[in-house]
């Protein structure tokens, strides 16, 4: 089944009238007074998170940030092109639960990400919270709506029963292995404990790729985004490929945020992209300390994933 979706330049701006008068939802009130607009206005940034302080700044003094940059400090040293080789190859193999997509949500209760600096809450709510944020800006596009919700399921990673991996091997920004770590990564500066660092076939700006041959065929670090990705792909979605690249790329902030790594990109690549610049939006800034009321938004989420997936998916 193939799924034909609007470019992304019809809908930036200006928005189309049918996306501005099919959703009637509660104003969500983020951190530091701001308010999402209501129905006739769209959703718009903020500009601090939960903790007062800008967001993505890794550089605030705080105790939160402390433990941000230890974990990257771990998460640069221990991911190598043989870990996500191994890990790919272990996980792909859909063995750890069968389950459905609000079930997988629900597990997410006891998920905290400890790489996030902007947010301390359950995952469940940073799902919900960007879903309902694009919802309002985008009613129509029920794809996008679906992708911000599933795009974070892949941290059950972290529970007991997917192996309870490590933060650094489920979280935080991802990157490419086989070429060389550029600086656009945050901490760049603990690469160099990494042992592909001193590998001279790593070392090179392309490394072990060719320019534009595609962000499939690269190595990327393992982590909760490659996941969601091998579940969704493997388990037969009927969501759009932007979509899968939405789920895969979100983490890769040195690519869409820094601009580094595109020499690599494919021009599929590049149409997707500029969904995921959308996409980003929703899921950096709606993060709240106020809560979506989970039962009341839960029956329009499920008539989603009716749509999208089967009952049952292959963990």
């Amino acid at each position: 089944m193939t799924i034909l979706v609007n470019q992304p330049h019809q809908l930036i701006g200006s928005q189309a009238e049918g996306h501005k008068d099919n959703y009637d939802a509660k104003e969500l009130v983020l951190d530091g007074g701001f308010v999402v607009p209501d129905k006739n206005e769209g959703f718009d940034a903020p500009d601090i998170n939960a903790f007062g302080n800008t967001f993505r700044d890794y550089n605030a003094e705080s105790e939160r940030q402390k433990s941000v940059e230890e974990f990257y400090r771990q998460q640069h040293i221990n991911q190598t092109y043989d870990f996500v080789k191994k890990m790919r190859e272990e996980y792909g193999k859909l063995d750890k639960a069968v389950m459905s997509i609000w079930e997988c949500c629900e597990l997410l209760n006891d998920v905290v990400d400890d790489s996030d600096p902007d947010l301390d809450e359950p995952q469940i709510q940073h799902l919900l919270q960007s879903a309902e944020a694009i919802r309002k800006d985008y009613p129509n596009e029920d794809w996008l709506h679906l992708t911000a919700l599933i795009h974070d399921l892949g941290k059950v990673l972290l529970l007991p029963q997917f192996g309870q991996l490590p933060q650094w091997a489920v979280v935080g920004d991802t990157f490419p292995l086989g070429c060389a770590f550029d600086e656009a990564n945050v901490h760049h500066k603990y690469f160099t404990d990494n042992p592909d660092f001193k590998n001279p076939a790593y070392s090179t700006k392309n490394g072990i790729y060719e320019e534009g041959c595609g962000l499939d065929n690269v190595v990327i670090s393992w982590g909760h985004d490659d996941y969601m990705y091998l579940v969704a792909k493997e388990n037969g979605t009927t969501l759009p490929h932007a979509a899968l690249f939405v789920i895969r790329y979100h983490s890769l902030y040195p690519l869409h945020k820094g601009g580094a790594y595109k020499h690599l990109m494919s021009k599929e690549d590049e149409e997707d992209l500029k969904w995921l610049h959308i996409f980003n939006k929703y899921d950096l800034y709606s993060k709240s300390k106020v809560l979506v009321d989970v039962d009341e938004v839960k029956p329009y989420y499920q008539s989603l994933i009716k749509k999208y997936f089967q009952e049952k998916l292959r963990w």
